[in-house]
């Protein structure tokens, strides 16, 4: 009886089915274009993140991703500058470094060096970029800033939305297409390589999907919070399953998962912004699966060394 009344309380809360259309916390989110805006657009790109991240942590390449985060930055604020839609530039330079990485570095694998030479002046290339689109433009100021570096999924519209949606399906479809040879170039490069494996053409091609989901995810949690949307569901599934498809499957499930609860908590609470709701949650799980398995091993050594006490001393 009780968790019949309390499934009905939620529902009507978050789907607005209460009496006048007016749920018991109010009117619920999924009433508001916004909100469900923001849970398409975030749906699809936690699910790509998901699947993206699990290969970035798995190649040891995050440094790739956070880098890609500078890039989504710089390129967005170059389109506005220029006068184009902050997508073209966030599409755009995201795609093509990823790609030059890739072609820099080993086997299609982005060096170190090179990803940390793009590091170094891609930033301050962001701020030119910034101040040229604040003094340029009459309607120019900081909030464009703001919002690329941040994210505004509550401000993404439903045309956006639905891009993005055909985008991150697009991308997670070409990952899942590409993800056996990829797991066996990743695992054993040499052996694949003599097995016929095109190595080098699939790291390069899995950089260019990186850079296509880096220019995604920034739109949801902002260029530079979406290293934490890409790495922290991947990294918290590789804890929880060391099977490599499942814990493909699981990241994407944990991301989409992350993006909901953020969404939801950003919505009850108007003062938390909808990209740390997010990122905080997606943190909160890394850690949990961090400390699950010290907590196991200081459980099953306390239980193992109350056992030895009460055996007889010969």
């Amino acid at each position: 009886m009780i968790a019949a009344s309390l499934t009905t309380t939620l529902h009507a809360g978050l789907f607005n089915v209460g009496p006048l259309g007016v749920g018991p916390f109010g009117v619920g989110p999924l009433s508001h274009p916004f909100f469900v805006n923001a849970l398409l657009a975030g749906t699809a790109i936690a699910a790509v993140s998901g699947l993206v991240g699990y290969f970035l942590v798995l190649r040891a390449q995050v440094f790739t991703g956070d880098a890609l985060s500078h890039v989504a930055f710089t390129g967005a604020l170059a389109a506005l500058a220029l006068g184009f839609d902050l997508r073209i530039g966030l599409f755009g330079m995201t795609i093509v470094f990823a790609a030059l990485m890739g072609v820099i570095g080993r086997r299609g694998v982005a060096d170190d060096v090179v990803i940390g030479n793009i590091f170094a002046w891609i930033l301050g290339l962001g701020v030119f970029f910034l101040t040229l689109y604040t003094t340029s433009h009459s309607t120019g100021n900081g909030a464009a800033g703001v919002n690329v570096l941040f994210g505004s999924i509550f401000g993404i519209s439903a045309s956006a939305a639905r891009l993005a949606t055909l985008i991150a399906a697009a991308v997670g479809a070409l990952m899942l297409i590409i993800a056996r040879p990829l797991l066996f170039a990743t695992v054993d490069p040499d052996v694949a390589a003599a097995r016929g494996v095109p190595v080098r053409i699939l790291g390069l091609g899995f950089l260019v999907l990186v850079g296509a989901t880096a220019a995604e995810a920034a739109q949801a949690v902002g260029a530079l919070l979406l290293l934490g949307l890409i790495a922290a569901p991947a990294g918290t599934a590789q804890r929880l399953t060391p099977r490599p498809y499942r814990a493909l499957g699981l990241s994407a499930v944990i991301a989409v998962a992350d993006i909901w609860i953020g969404l939801v908590l950003s919505y009850a609470i108007p003062v938390l912004p909808p990209s740390f709701a997010i990122l905080a949650v997606a943190s909160a799980g890394f850690l949990t699966a961090l400390a699950v398995p010290a907590i196991k091993r200081h459980t099953v050594g306390r239980a193992h060394r109350a056992r030895q006490a009460r055996l007889p001393v010969a």
